[in-house]
């Protein structure tokens, strides 16, 4: 048996070896490659192909329209081939701190970078990444810091009648520790699910940075799936689907908000949390800023703290016609006024001024601005893109539990 398995192992790494000679020609290729003065060189072998692109968030983006609303679409760009076959492009001026997402166009079939190991998945697409140092890109990046942990939890969710998966972030510490902390509940938009925030978001990477710096309170944050008629993310429960922009397997059998108490009991119930108003948090983006906004105020004496990004405060977006949509606004509208009345610590608004929401969102706020409901607003360049959603986390993080 050990002669076999010995074997085994041996033309394993044969096959590996012969494998990587068969992809890379013998030659190891860079990809790709930060030059000290932050230009980014990508390179690709691809000896029969006749024309190899690359396509990502670092190129000039154009507002495009979709089937869910105009967004900004990177460009494009072509590589040049060399005389081994590999193609490279050299981005012309340096790019500034951030954290980038590409992938290859190859005779105009989209395929990943071979040289790359870190991608990342966005709604059905898995791209590539790499981070540029600096600011942001240092806040986004592991560093040699404490770290907190990221679980994957399963809870019963008695109002949707189903048991579905959650992500919690833990802060340095806590499992040595006996206090208990203030909770953030974090929720993803209409492409997302539990997995969105912590690898599209860098939340744990954001976090144990802001908490290493003394910029943020330690504190545990929560990140549900808020699409209620999935389990959990795809090819993550037993209903298996194919991730789409709101898709699902199944109809729901309740909304978010009306389910969102079942999270709270599992949390409360599972971790050293502060249970009063004052150390509790909701946010999120798009979708997941509506449900925010919906939640706190569902639930008026809960949270402090409510932080709505590139989300109309007021959402009326899924209303049928306007006089559903008028219908929705006046109730919602009396909800914010028990809200008020009740008090909180921090209500922030956060919108690109290129968003498909910007409009409404800024038409929400005038209706706030009538009722006297007292916000901060953030205006950010750029549009619905997680660039600005990762710049508002680490923006708002630091305002909590003060």
């Amino acid at each position: 048996m050990k002669r076999i398995t010995l074997l085994a192992v041996i033309l394993l790494a044969a096959a590996t070896s012969f494998a990587q000679q068969a992809l890379w020609g013998g030659q190891a290729i860079v990809s790709p490659e930060i030059h000290d003065d932050n230009t980014v060189t990508f390179r690709l072998r691809a000896p029969k192909a006749v024309k190899v692109e690359v396509t990502g968030d670092f190129l000039p983006t154009q507002p495009t329209e979709t089937p869910y609303g105009k967004f900004d679409m990177p460009g494009t760009a072509e590589l040049k081939e060399n005389k081994d076959g590999v193609w490279e492009y050299t981005t012309p001026a340096p790019l500034a701190s951030e954290l980038y997402s590409y992938t290859f166009m190859v005779d105009g079939q989209r395929i990943n970078d071979p040289a790359n190991v870190a991608m990342i998945r966005d709604v059905a697409s898995v791209t590539n990444v790499f981070i540029i140092p600096g600011n942001p890109g240092d806040l986004y990046s592991v560093k040699d810091v404490p770290h907190g942990s990221v679980t994957r939890r399963w809870y019963d969710s008695p109002t949707l009648k189903e048991q579905r998966r959650i992500t919690i972030y833990t802060p340095p510490g806590y499992e040595k520790d006996h206090q208990t902390y203030p909770v953030f509940y974090l929720l993803h938009g209409s492409g997302g699910d539990e997995e969105a925030w912590i690898a599209l978001g860098r939340t744990a990477q954001i976090m144990d940075n802001l908490i290493a710096r003394g910029k943020a309170k330690p504190m545990i944050i929560v990140m549900p799936n808020g699409h209620t008629q999935n389990a959990a993310a795809p090819g993550e429960s037993s209903r298996s689907y194919l991730p789409a922009m709101g898709g699902g397997p199944r109809q729901a059998v309740a909304s978010m908000e009306d389910s969102f108490g079942d999270i709270l009991k599992f949390v409360e119930s599972n971790y050293r949390v502060k249970k009063d108003k004052a150390n509790r948090a909701v946010a999120g983006l798009s979708m997941g800023g509506m449900h925010s906004a919906a939640i706190s105020a569902q639930y008026p004496n809960t949270f402090d703290y409510v932080g709505v990004f590139s989300a109309p405060p007021i959402a009326t977006l899924m209303a049928r016609d306007k006089d559903e949509a008028a219908k929705y606004t006046e109730e919602f509208l009396k909800k914010l006024q028990v809200q008020k009345k009740n008090g909180f610590k921090l209500y922030w608004i956060a919108c690109g001024n290129t968003d498909f929401l910007y409009q409404s969102v800024i038409d929400s706020m005038k209706k706030m601005d009538e009722m006297g409901f007292k916000y901060t607003y953030r205006e950010s360049g750029e549009g619905h893109i997680w660039k600005n959603w990762r710049i508002y986390l680490s923006e708002f993080a630091p305002m909590l539990f003060k």
